[in-house]
């Protein structure tokens, strides 16, 4: 059965306690909203969806603000490009302190930048912990014991993720498995 209540009335169901009213109201604009946040977060369709969800949890939140019932979609959709332009706005400020980091950091001795760029990636082929213990223990010098301290592990397993990370990132890399 199609419902044929308009957004107003159905704004005043879900204001009514009415979870079918509110689940309406999605399935009426959800393609609309994930239509105008693709292409907005760059053709990200993750994060365009993460920030869908997040925009209509706020609007069920936040229903008993609405001034205007019939105004929900718009409504809707200023959440949304508040949502969206807050994270740009995030990950532009982010992007720029990381490249103001990685501009102080220089590029270590004898390193080309496209082996930079390899290395980077290789290492985002780790897992996170096999990727913190190899930071830590061969980037940074930490001794093992160190760096199972400081990320919680027992030792062995910070030996065996820097063990089992080194051969990836050499055979990554294009290193000999007993170099080192």
């Amino acid at each position: 059965m199609i419902d044929t209540r308009s957004d107003a009335e159905l704004v005043a169901a879900a204001r009514s306690g009415s979870d079918a009213a509110f689940s309406r109201l999605v399935e009426r604009h959800q393609a609309a909203l994930r239509g105008f946040l693709r292409p907005l977060m760059g053709g990200g369709w993750a994060e365009a969806d993460d920030l869908a969800q997040e925009t209509l949890v706020i609007a069920w939140q936040r229903l008993s603000e609405l001034k205007r019932a019939e105004g929900f979609r718009t409504w809707l959709m200023g959440i949304a490009w508040r949502k969206a332009f807050s994270r740009i706005r995030s990950t532009r400020r982010g992007s720029a302190r990381d490249l103001a980091w990685l501009e102080g950091q220089g590029t270590p001795a004898g390193v080309q930048p496209e082996d930079a760029l390899s290395l980077d990636r290789a290492l985002s082929g780790l897992s996170p912990p096999e990727r913190a213990c190899v930071l830590l223990c061969l980037a940074q010098d930490w001794s093992h014991a160190e760096a199972a301290s400081a990320l919680n592990l027992p030792l062995g397993t910070v030996k065996s993720h820097v063990t089992r990370g080194r051969a990836r990132l050499l055979s990554v890399l294009g290193g000999a498995r007993d170099a080192g």
